[in-house]
């Protein structure tokens, strides 16, 4: 066994025994003046050296959990921990739908009767979520996107965030994602990529080969116009204004916003202007691309399950309108422009720093990103859990999966983050501005080129290459 993956159980397996002891005392199956099980037990329970056990069971003193008692053993504090406390937990309106939060956190009241979560919806707007949520109090717990989550970091609201320790177990580069000098302030619980899926009746009826990872734009224009007019319907639609969706063409030029000698930034003659331009070419043709029908995601996702759409550009959290369908469908890596990138949304678990009720909103977040939780997450929904092990497990459970689900797998190294385009938050929305004239034909190429060379300059990530997703 090499260095490196020897650290790395023995990293996975220190986590695993420093989160159930944790659970298990502020949950209250280990009560105040219990004794721990001695270091030579836990040390063949979790299969660590006695020295290993002894580091873990520090990080429990140092929280104030148990307290080492000389030639005696580690007891559970007199605290009140054990009693009966609420936890109140921000979500997302879609984390019923992404994650099958409600059945989280009815296993999680089984597990752990003294800790009951209270959910409440959290603004779109973090500053706004900052301000009335969070310095105020109403919340113990959150999850965020990473946009958000960049958010706070440039706001300079990190502060207010408890500091985690990563999961091993967790795809490295979702840890990566919510790590702000060497610190953990949201641990990962679940990403989806963006991908093209369509019906696979609609491809067979139409003698149409299915997508793959050979198709560029052009290739899937060209098959779009085939099969646009099937029972009046359309070859290709997406949600056009989704920060989620458009994102992706300026990430496949391989490119990102960047200042010039002269302080500017000039995208003229450019892959990034391309892949601006390609946009624009597939929104407004007529002969594929549906313009009025789409106001939001979910139209989308209803074009497509009532048969009106071929393809669409969606991501895994999305698919779960799909997962009690009966349509056909499967998916694909997304057509490229320059280079096979892939735009891929992040959801991490975060703890109010200043929260009196710290330890439990702890357990509730262990909880989220544990084995049983993230395995939760794979059997009632199609989205991807952060933990590597529950992501990769093969599951047996009626749901309308894509045969190729395990797609994510292969395109790990396509996927890149909205911070890969070296934006800071009010720059993408500065940028978002501009594109939208030109998207909508109020200004021409030259106007664009020179708004962005005018503006976005002072809007560049200081100090950074890019972030990878």
């Amino acid at each position: 066994m090499s260095g490196k993956t020897s650290q790395r159980l023995f990293r996975v397996r220190l986590e695993r025994m420093i989160q159930q002891l944790r659970q298990d005392i502020v949950g209250g199956k280990l009560a105040p003046g219990e004794f721990l099980p001695s270091e030579s037990d836990l040390a063949g329970q979790f299969e660590m050296s006695n020295k290993s056990v002894r580091q873990g069971l520090e990080i429990l003193v140092e929280e104030g959990l148990i307290r080492k008692i000389p030639r005696v053993g580690n007891q559970v504090t007199e605290t009140p921990k054990q009693e009966a406390v609420t936890v109140t937990l921000g979500i997302n309106s879609s984390m019923e739908r992404d994650m099958a939060i409600s059945k989280l956190l009815d296993r999680f009241h089984r597990k752990y009767p003294s800790i009951q979560v209270q959910t409440i919806t959290i603004p779109g707007n973090s500053r706004n979520f900052i301000k009335e949520y969070v310095d105020n109090g109403l919340v113990d717990a959150f999850l965020i996107n990473r946009q958000f989550f960049q958010n706070m970091e440039e706001s300079g609201l990190l502060h207010t965030l408890e500091p985690l320790a990563g999961d091993p177990g967790a795809y490295r580069f979702l840890n990566d994602s919510f790590t702000v000098d060497g610190l953990l302030y949201a641990r990962p619980v679940q990403f989806s990529p963006v991908v093209l899926c369509y019906n696979t009746d609609h491809f067979r009826e139409a003698g149409l080969s299915e997508p793959d990872s050979s198709w560029t734009w052009d290739d899937c224009l060209d098959n779009a116009r085939k099969l646009t007019g099937r029972l009046g319907g359309y070859g290709l639609v997406f949600y056009e204004m989704s920060y989620n969706r458009w994102p992706v063409f300026l990430l496949q030029s391989g490119m990102k916003f960047e200042r010039n000698r002269e302080g500017l930034c000039d995208i003229a003659g450019t892959p990034l202007l391309d892949s601006i331009r390609t946009y624009e070419r597939i929104i407004h043709d007529p002969d594929i691309f549906p313009k009025i029908l789409s106001e939001g995601n979910d139209d989308i996702e209803q074009l497509f399950t009532t048969g009106k759409v071929s393809m669409i550009l969606t991501s895994y959290t999305s698919l779960n309108e799909l997962k009690h369908s009966g349509v056909a469908y499967d998916i694909s890596t997304l057509p490229y422009l320059y280079e096979p990138r892939t735009l891929t949304i992040s959801i991490g678990a975060c703890i109010r720093k200043s929260s009196p009720k710290k330890e439990a909103a702890r357990v509730l977040v262990d909880f989220l990103s544990s084995e049983e939780g993230q395995l939760m997450v794979r059997r009632e929904t199609l989205s991807i859990p952060a933990l590597k092990a529950a992501a990769e497990t093969v599951v047996e459970d009626g749901l309308n999966r894509p045969s190729r689900f395990d797609l994510f797998r292969d395109i790990l190294p396509t996927m890149r983050s909205h911070q890969d385009l070296n934006l800071t938050s009010t720059g993408f929305v500065v940028l978002w501005r501009i594109l939208k004239q030109y998207w909508s034909r109020v200004i021409d190429e030259e106007t664009l080129c020179r708004q962005i060379r005018e503006t976005l300059g002072d809007h560049i990530r200081s100090g950074t290459e890019g972030e990878r997703a």
